[in-house]
């Protein structure tokens, strides 16, 4: 193998000796260990240290690294302590995640290291997020995030290098290419010949290297991080290697052609360097015995402290309380009367618009937002009174946008992310729903990211353009859901939104944009999260509904004058207030759920059988529902006022109040 040592010290070889050799010694112990059954799985990066260890040295201290399965080497670089390291990997309370995740599922930000999720893909724009903070508070830094070749067929690949690319994000993109995605060799995986030549075609810069020479990750990385720093840009390196063990050790090899495996054997990074040094008279046959042992030591001491350590004893209280990061909302009130009538989106731009004033590390992120207001033109004129950086339009990326978000959060930072419509958060479902709803319970991370959720049907949008889905965030737990039904509602919980570091999901009905107004304060306030309102009284029967369904629940009840309904609008779906609706259902003992989206999983059916286990002693009648119809949403408006509950509510209403 060919070293070329340039400038570089024999204490910087050393040092370099070192980093490789130590997660090379902890893998063959770990090895022993899961023979032993004393470990239950273990991802090998043997044969690939040089990657890691190589890269992790090469960057500043405080400048992030996200790794993969087997980048060991960039943990043990990084001074992470092997007994909090070993901990980890058997699931005791002394790890990084509380037991609850495993191997490298976690992050620490003391180490400045955000480890992956099984998801292969979405920490790429993770990666993103962290970069754009550093270039908004204008730090020379650069963050390092890894990628396997398989992996790299992920759409999570193609939209972090897109957007980085677009906004000229410094990041370095390192692309492990072993040849094998699991047991999928690289020619089932794409056609193009290497990786290098997917950086011109997004206006990357890109190198290719051998993966496998320290030297050359080492100081390949080093100089391309220095340029970054003085012209932020993202870079694609890809590392030619081999990967010489399972997949994971239970998958075997094989699948791998034995001729491969002697081919790489005589590469192997940790051999032919230490030979190398032993060579060049840099590493003594004595001290080499030594550096082994002393590193042979540190691991048993940290092993020793790891199996010491008890299994974490389940504590449901805590449990329950670690999804989210603790959070106490004081509820501001406007500091001066003034109050103008608003229609619901203005509202809504109201509280955009007086949070990014409050808290100017929040920036906002959508689809034609910045000059062109967005489509709803809910953040018109922002550009002109908050500039572009905080103001920033994006490519058509939803999972990258959201992944940018949590980016931000590890550095401190707030951001809106607007759903051009809430239909499209598909595309980003697992940023959602994997990463930033289970950031904080797994290592501690919180997510401060609102996703803003134009919703509903009434507007003769179709199936894609229409849709109700809040349940589909309303069953994670790690989210708040959010559903505003009022131009007062719509300002005051978007602002304590912003204001929660938590992830929240808030959902705004198109339809209500410019059908509704209301004298609302002129002042920054908020409402708070969790908290029911009653919007009428009444002591025949309650409807239990939110969003549009609350102005249908009002139309009903000026149709059935001679009733008396009571109205409770539960605002914010999770958490949803329990004592409000316990309350409500005890004032008439016969209830409706009512919602727009479609019955079958609705949030409804798991409020009826609360309702049902909780206050059964207290109802007249069965507790029923009132929603859209089990369909995808129709275009043509017959069919749409079909689909829609409103036109059941009054049957199924007259029904319960004759019961």
């Amino acid at each position: 193998m060919n070293y070329n040592r340039k400038e570089y010290s024999e204490d910087e070889l050393i040092q370099l000796y070192r980093a490789i050799l130590k997660p090379r010694m902890i893998e063959e112990r770990m090895l022993v260990l899961l023979r032993q059954g004393k470990v239950t799985k273990w991802f090998s990066g043997i044969g690939q240290e040089a990657i890691s260890v190589g890269a992790a040295m090469a960057l500043e201290q405080d400048e992030y690294i996200l790794p993969l399965h087997r980048n060991l080497g960039v943990f043990t670089s990084r001074g992470v302590e092997l007994d909090r390291l070993f901990a980890q990997f058997q699931g005791k309370t002394l790890g990084f995640t509380k037991g609850r995740d495993r191997s490298f599922h976690f992050g620490t930000n003391e180490h400045h290291i955000v480890g992956m999720i099984s998801h292969l893909g979405p920490q790429l724009a993770v990666a993103d997020g962290i970069a754009l903070a550093d270039l908004l508070e204008n730090k020379e830094k650069v963050t390092l995030v890894f990628s396997g070749d398989g992996g790299a067929s992920e759409g999570d690949f193609h939209e972090a290098l897109n957007v980085a690319a677009v906004w000229g994000l410094p990041v370095i993109f390192m692309i492990e290419n072993n040849g094998y995605g699991l047991s999928t060799p690289s020619n089932e995986q794409f056609k193009f010949k290497h990786f290098i030549d997917k950086g011109p075609a997004y206006g990357i810069d890109s190198l290719q290297i051998d993966g496998n020479n320290i030297l050359e990750v080492y100081d390949t990385v080093r100089q391309a991080a220095a340029s970054i720093r003085k012209n932020p840009r993202p870079m694609l390196i890809e590392a030619i290697t081999f990967r010489m063990r399972g997949h994971e050790e239970a998958s075997g090899t094989k699948y791998v052609p034995k001729e491969l495996f002697e081919k790489w054997a005589k590469k192997d990074p940790v051999e032919n360097f230490e030979r190398y040094l032993l060579d060049e008279l840099v590493l003594t046959q004595k001290a080499m015995e030594s550096i082994k042992e002393e590193l042979k030591a540190e691991i048993e001491e940290g092993l020793q402290t790891a199996f010491a350590e008890p299994m974490p004893e389940a504590d449901r209280e805590q449990e329950l309380a670690d999804m989210y990061k603790p959070f106490h909302q004081e509820v501001v009130s406007p500091a001066a009367e003034g109050k103008t009538e608003r229609r619901f989106v203005d509202a809504i731009s109201d509280a955009l618009s007086q949070s990014m004033e409050r808290y100017p590390e929040l920036v906002l992120m959508g689809q034609d937002i910045a000059e062109y207001g967005g489509v709803f033109k809910v953040t018109e004129g922002f550009v002109d009174k908050f500039g572009k950086d905080r103001v920033r339009n994006t490519p058509l990326c939803e999972s990258a946008i959201l992944g940018i978000g949590l980016g931000l959060s590890v550095r401190g930072q707030k951001s809106m992310v607007e759903m051009q419509f809430a239909d499209f958060v598909s595309a980003g479902f697992s940023q959602i729903v994997n990463n930033l709803a289970k950031s904080h319970y797994r290592w501690g991370q919180n997510a401060d990211v609102v996703v803003r959720m134009p919703t509903g049907a009434g507007t003769a949008a179709g199936p894609f353009h229409s849709q109700s889905n809040e349940a589909w965030f309303f069953h994670t737990p790690g989210l708040k859901v959010v559903y505003p039904s009022s131009p007062y509602d719509a300002k005051g919980l978007l602002n304590a939104a912003i204001e929660d570091p938590n992830p929240v999901m808030y959902f705004e009905h198109k339809l209500l944009y410019r059908s509704i107004s209301q004298e609302i304060p002129d002042d920054y306030y908020t409402v708070e999260i969790g908290k029911a309102k009653t919007v009428a009284e009444g002591t025949d029967l309650t409807i239990i509904t939110y969003g549009m369904g609350v102005h249908w629940a009002k139309q009903l009840q000026q149709e059935l004058s001679d009733a008396s309904i009571e109205i409770l609008d539960l605002r914010t779906l999770l958490p949803w207030d329990k004592e409000a609706v316990r309350a409500a259902v005890e004032k008439t003992g016969r209830v409706i759920i009512l919602h727009e989206d479609t019955m079958t999983g609705g949030i409804g059916g798991e409020i009826a059988a609360w309702i049902s286990e909780h206050c059964f002693e207290l109802l007249d009648a069965p507790v029923a529902r009132v929603a859209s119809l089990d369909t995808a949403v129709p275009f043509a408006p017959p069919l749409e006022q079909e689909f829609l509950p409103r036109q059941r509510l009054r049957q199924k209403a007259e029904a319960m109040l004759n019961y």
